[in-house]
């Protein structure tokens, strides 16, 4: 079985997805971003070469800097998959591109669908969205996959910050108007295993996606889950309005994913056991 590859192969995904790989004994070729300059054809031609499938999980996610570096935005989440993709066109192997619900403006309250019109609010999500449009024009066997809120044991995320500032302050004050699906890291990686399984089948379902966990709730109800077993902080609510930052943030973050579960068997997956996963590993690795 030829390897999968993996670009970003020490971000959140990324990691997630080359345990789940090699814990199913499933060649994975890990790519760290040292290893390769995405943004060089020659270093991804290398990489890419005798891969089954190429998975993008390389991101610049930095959502208020992007504002004020929107060339390195649009260098990382926008030329570097257009390279991507031409790589693959080249040498016969099919995508898999991680995106995101910024693609959306946040308007409405029903959950977004894959072919709603999208308008992103900043430059972090214009520059995604810049992506998925290159992948698309240069590959046809490509699969996107827009997911949100992504949590781990692994890096910087929503979840060990809330941990970290609840370990030390009475009281946190938590945005309570965005709503969007929390979604762990590990449950995106078996969503793509999941796929790549069913391409190597023959699958030909190519196209975007929406993969994100359920139920939804806001900024503020993850907060108050994720420090739940902290008797000692109280998360207060607030509105948008009282946490101004540089980019704009969509209000409704909600995903249908009801599409990915019809073309490839994937359910829609419950994140807080999920959660209770991340957190108990965290303890562990504390104690």
């Amino acid at each position: 079985m030829n390897p999968i590859t993996v670009l970003g192969a020490n971000g959140q995904v990324g990691r997630s997805l080359v345990e789940a790989a090699t814990a199913r004994g499933i060649p994975v070729r890990a790519v760290t971003r040292d290893a390769c300059d995405v943004t060089d054809p020659a270093a991804l031609a290398r990489v890419t070469e005798g891969a089954s499938l190429l998975v993008n999980c390389t991101a610049y996610t930095a959502v208020d800097k992007a504002e004020s570096e929107a060339e390195l935005a649009f260098a990382v989440n926008a030329t570097a998959p257009e390279q991507m993709a031409r790589v693959c066109a080249a040498q016969g192997v099919p995508l898999v591109h991680i995106s995101t619900d910024y693609v959306f403006d946040g308007s409405g309250d029903r959950p977004w669908r894959e072919d709603d019109l999208t308008a992103p609010l900043g430059v972090y999500g214009r520059s995604k969205l810049a992506g998925e449009t290159a992948v698309a024009e240069q590959l046809d066997r490509h699969v996107i996959l827009r997911t949100s809120w992504v949590f781990s044991a692994y890096g910087a995320n929503f979840v060990k910050t809330m941990r970290r500032l609840g370990a030390t302050r009475p009281e946190l004050t938590v945005v309570d108007d965005q709503r969007g699906g929390p979604t762990a890291a590990a449950d995106i990686a078996a969503a793509i295993l999941t796929i790549a399984e069913r391409l190597r089948d023959g699958s030909t379902a190519w196209g975007t996606y929406h993969f994100s966990g359920a139920p939804a709730t806001t900024w503020c109800g993850f907060a108050k889950a994720i420090l739940a077993d902290v008797q000692s902080v109280t998360v207060r609510p607030i509105p948008t309005s009282a946490y101004p930052t540089p980019a704009q943030r969509p209000l409704n973050s909600v995903l249908d994913c009801t599409k990915i579960e019809r073309a490839f068997g994937i359910p829609q997956p419950d994140w807080r056991p999920a959660l209770e996963a991340v957190l108990a590993r965290l303890k562990n690795e504390a104690a």
